[in-house]
């Protein structure tokens, strides 16, 4: 299942990296790219971890980057 996201108050493309690196890590991810400059991360992920997945990718954001909010797009 694909998945959009902006990540506002995104402002490091190192932190950026570092977020995509990890949630590219995550099981159940198939893919993961984050655009730095437009701030969207975009995710495939197994159908059957959707739940699981969604709350990692929202605390390896959390951890890396604390003031970044998730906007589902």
């Amino acid at each position: 299942m694909k998945k959009s996201y902006i990540l506002e108050k995104l402002c490091c493309p190192n932190c950026a990296a570092k977020i995509e690196r990890a949630i590219s890590a995550l099981d159940g991810v198939r893919s993961c790219s984050l655009a730095f400059f437009t701030k969207r991360l975009t995710l495939d992920i197994e159908d059957e971890k959707l739940a699981s997945v969604v709350e990692a990718v929202k605390a390896v954001v959390h951890r890396i980057e604390m003031d970044v909010v998730l906007v589902e797009k």
